[in-house]
């Protein structure tokens, strides 16, 4: 299954949530204030969230008083345009060596996801090592571990419970010494504590300063998309200790309200650079703005 295919499937929830109620909106043909009425229930229904919606729908009617759009496709072609202004076109670029953190709370599917990175730089090409940084969650190494040999990429792990700042030293030693491209680093995501895990998290990065400076530096958060408006908590949560490069946005498949991919880029100007659309290791995509509306109108 090809990509485009992949994404339409995994929006299918979303689609039904919005795209046909939005279909049937421009059919009517008119224009008025009840159309945009209507069109802000349907955008805040799918966690669009308010000030998104707000700002989609002041663009868009701005622009059609002024093409005087009458045309229900015309319209329908316009309201993708102005999405895709929000969403950009920014993809997931890095120069190797690089060290990329990957963070994010329990449960949202931070282990997959580094297993299924690691499957796509290894089919890129790229040689990769995992840092199992999580040493505080029971068995999280070893959940780890089933991934990296799926991806057929090497694990350096402790104990559990022991210091993820060595892990971390261990694996960039590693790297340094093997040649490898790119390390993934898994991270503690416990909130309860959040003192704790900014701390563990600026840790780590002093470690990779030290240890690599050469080497290039992404932050990753992976966010459930099941949980709508609470993933934007997460994000500034994790902000506050790493600055946040991208955004991995997992679940996709499994929910309604896939439209909180524009309110995490329209908010807080951090781009998706991956969306999970299943639970096989293929099945994390690289994020194309135009096949998501696509997906979703």
């Amino acid at each position: 299954m090809g990509f485009f295919q992949k994404i339409i499937d995994g929006l299918r929830k979303t689609k039904q949530q919005i795209g046909f109620k939005l279909n049937e909106l421009f059919k009517r043909g008119i224009f008025d204030e009840d159309f945009y009425d209507d069109l802000e229930c349907i955008l805040l229904s799918s966690d669009i969230g308010e000030d998104t919606t707000v700002d989609i729908i002041d663009e868009l009617r701005e622009r059609m008083r002024k093409d005087r759009v009458s045309d229900a496709k015309k319209a329908n072609e316009y309201l993708r345009q102005v999405m895709a202004d929000i969403l950009g076109d920014e993809a997931f670029e890095f120069s190797t060596p690089c060290v990329i953190m990957v963070a994010g709370v329990n449960g949202v599917g931070k282990t997959t996801t580094i297993g299924k990175l690691a499957n796509i730089f290894v089919k890129q090409g790229k040689s990769v090592v995992i840092a199992a940084a999580d040493t505080f969650r029971a068995a999280a190494g070893e959940q780890l571990e089933v991934w990296a040999n799926r991806a057929k990429v090497r694990i350096i792990k402790h104990e559990e419970g022991s210091d993820p700042a060595a892990v971390v030293f261990d694996a960039v030693s590693s790297a340094k010494s093997r040649g490898t491209d790119i390390v993934l680093v898994d991270t503690a995501g416990r909130l309860h504590n959040k003192k704790n895990l900014m701390e563990e998290l600026k840790k780590i990065d002093r470690v990779v300063d030290r240890e690599w400076p050469q080497a290039d530096r992404k932050n990753l958060i992976v966010l459930d998309a099941t949980t709508g408006q609470n993933a934007i908590q997460q994000v500034d949560v994790f902000n506050e200790a790493i600055d946040i490069d991208g955004i991995v946005l997992t679940k996709l498949d499994g929910t309604a309200k896939g439209g909180v991919v524009l309110q995490i880029k329209h908010d807080m100007d951090i781009p998706v650079y991956f969306v999970g659309v299943g639970e096989g290791i293929d099945d994390l995509l690289q994020f194309d703005a135009q096949s998501y509306i696509e997906g979703i109108i």
